[in-house]
């Protein structure tokens, strides 16, 4: 695969990405018209409208995950053809995460209850974080990539009461007592 099919076939998935968040109404920005690089109050509106939030940590570990994967399940793949296909999984998840079944469910967790889907700014970031993730698995031992995905799991239990595992606990199965642990983090 040469840099430039890479290249057409990335902006292609994003510009797939952007224009469907777009017809599902989803805003540009931040509904005050300001951007910011970092949101860090997980009951801000401005949650998952901004750059880069809590959240990016769990997107950081997408690329971790979906490296390990596409290496083991494709390993005759060049990485950017995996790569391209990592992203094509983030970008349907993150239509999806803005469909309103998706933003009605995360709507009963108790972190996200005015949950109103992402800013475009912040869902394509995700996907650029999800790319950095993969970029940083190919580059360092898998016990690293581990450590780190536990270091940033960790961190986000601690500050904010949230990461990808309670994410997808919380989507998954919902259990009451993780709920209203989450609960108890709000002011």
């Amino acid at each position: 695969m040469t840099a430039r099919t890479f290249l057409l076939a990335a902006a292609l998935l994003l510009a797939v990405h952007v224009t469907t968040l777009h017809l599902l109404g989803q805003p540009w920005i931040a509904a005050d018209g300001v951007v910011r690089l970092w949101e860090s109050d997980p009951f801000s509106v401005r949650m998952s409208q901004e750059l880069a939030d809590w959240y990016s940590f769990s997107h950081l570990i997408h690329g971790f995950i979906f490296y390990g994967l596409l290496k083991w399940c494709a390993p005759r793949l060049p990485l950017p053809a995996r790569l391209l296909i990592a992203m094509g999984v983030e970008v349907s998840w993150e239509i999806a995460e803005n469909s309103p079944f998706v933003i009605d469910a995360y709507r009963k967790q108790a972190l996200a209850a005015g949950y109103n889907g992402d800013s475009i700014l912040n869902s394509v970031s995700d996907v650029v974080m999800m790319c950095t993730g993969f970029f940083i698995a190919s580059r360092l031992r898998a016990r690293y990539v581990i450590a780190l995905a536990l270091a940033f799991e960790i961190m986000t239990a601690v500050t904010i009461r949230d990461g990808l595992f309670f994410n997808v606990l919380n989507f998954a199965w919902p259990i009451q007592a993780v709920h209203d642990w989450q609960a108890g983090a709000k002011r």
